[in-house]
């Protein structure tokens, strides 16, 4: 049939030609397996060389440094592991505790507390006091600055130095142009009063909550949150008294040392976060060395700062703050003891006329209705003017800071 089908096998077989060499393909193969025997040389040379003992030792060593006492990786923050000798970022907050707050707007507010260290794992740097807190955390208290009494929870300075009237201040610029502070007291006496002040004022006006005053708390909070800063206005003997009574819980010259101090307590146990506290009245207490001195040693111990009206030139509150390191001031003018907001509005400029020529003014008022308008309005124009408003604690004679 002429196929070769019909043939024996392995007869008359067609020959395929012998297929010719590219000289290019030989020497590509000849060079690919060069550079593998290159590789897997230097790579035993690296690991039986003294250097790469050496290094795969040191690498060992970190490894098991890394890990510590525990057996498992310390995990990170951001979920990765701190083995192997490299310190992820979120080791770094070993030395402390961290608590997540969710809050109302649904932010998460991170905060840091520092804790006790064994000797081990990185450590926290402190970089000195803080001033001022997140505005979203302005009305909680910290609990490291707080000590049970019987008379309630009590501001104190914190275990590493953190005054109360560090944590609660109202941050500034910290420009040395003309500042003034300005206090309007008696908060808490009256609800629409209260209200009024506390949303009529921009948040650069200190507020004084008298401890007589109703839900103080509450008010606190409120007065917090909207960024002012707050002294707690404690009562003490008048030169008159008692005609006038400055209220319950008042500082007596005749009630003695111990129960001055009893006295002292209950007022400042009626609210938190502030940064110290004022007089209301007064003027008889501040002049007795021996009923003060005990006073002063008591806020000096717990960090807070003492504003004297000014309104009693017999006032031995800057001798005796001084004596036992208590930041204070003077204020150095009433703004309404006329109560008109023209009136008013003469004070706060007199006050101006005192910042520019001396560097600071403290000014008081009380939460009437025409001093929150005039002192609202005023500010405004004031700070058109170079004026910066800041928080009472900022102008206080501080002895940490001198």
């Amino acid at each position: 049939m002429g196929t070769d089908l019909n043939a024996p096998l392995g007869q008359n077989r067609r020959v395929k030609p012998a297929a010719k060499r590219n000289p290019r393909r030989r020497l590509g193969f000849s060079l690919l397996g060069l550079c593998i025997a290159t590789v897997v040389g230097l790579s035993l040379w690296g690991t039986l060389a003294p250097d790469g003992l050496k290094r795969g030792q040191t690498e060992t060593a970190a490894n098991e440094s890394a890990k510590g006492t525990d057996e498992k990786p310390a995990k990170a923050e951001n979920g990765q592991s701190g083995a192997g000798g490299t310190m992820k970022p979120g080791t770094a907050y070993s030395g402390a505790d961290v608590e997540h707050t969710l809050t109302d707007d649904g932010s998460t507010v991170t905060t840091f507390s520092p804790r006790g260290r064994d000797g081990k794992g990185p450590a926290l740097i402190n970089v000195g006091p803080i001033r001022g807190q997140d505005p979203r955390m302005a009305a909680m208290p910290n609990d490291d600055l707080l000590e049970e009494s019987p008379a309630g929870r009590l501001p104190i300075t914190g275990p590493d130095g953190l005054r109360p009237m560090d944590q609660y201040a109202r941050p500034w610029s910290g420009a040395r142009g003309t500042r003034i502070a300005l206090v309007v007291g008696g908060l808490g006496l009256s609800q629409t009063g209260t209200q009024r002040a506390i949303r009529d004022l921009p948040g650069e006006v200190t507020l004084g909550f008298a401890t007589a005053g109703n839900s103080l708390q509450r008010w606190m909070q409120e007065a917090r949150r909207s960024g002012h800063e707050i002294l707690l206005q404690v009562p003490m003997e008048p030169f008159d008294y008692p005609a006038n009574d400055p209220g319950p819980n008042a500082l007596r010259i005749g009630l003695g040392a111990k129960k001055n101090l009893t006295e002292l307590h209950r007022n400042l146990a009626e609210i938190t976060n502030y940064t110290g506290i004022m007089n209301y009245l007064g003027g008889r207490f501040l002049s007795d060395a021996d009923a003060l001195e005990p006073v002063m040693r008591d806020l000096g111990k717990r960090g807070l700062l003492f504003l004297d009206d000014g309104t009693s030139a017999q006032s031995l509150s800057g001798k005796l703050a001084d004596a036992f390191d208590v930041p204070h001031g003077f204020a150095d003018l009433t703004l309404d003891t006329e109560l008109s907001r023209s009136a008013i509005l003469k004070k706060l400029d007199e006050l101006e006329r005192i910042a520019r020529r001396n560097g600071t003014a403290i000014g008081v008022a009380s939460a009437f209705d025409e001093s929150v308008g005039a002192i609202a309005s005023w500010i405004g124009e004031a700070q058109g003017r170079g004026i910066e408003i800041v928080g009472v604690s900022a102008l206080v004679k501080d002895p940490q800071q001198n």
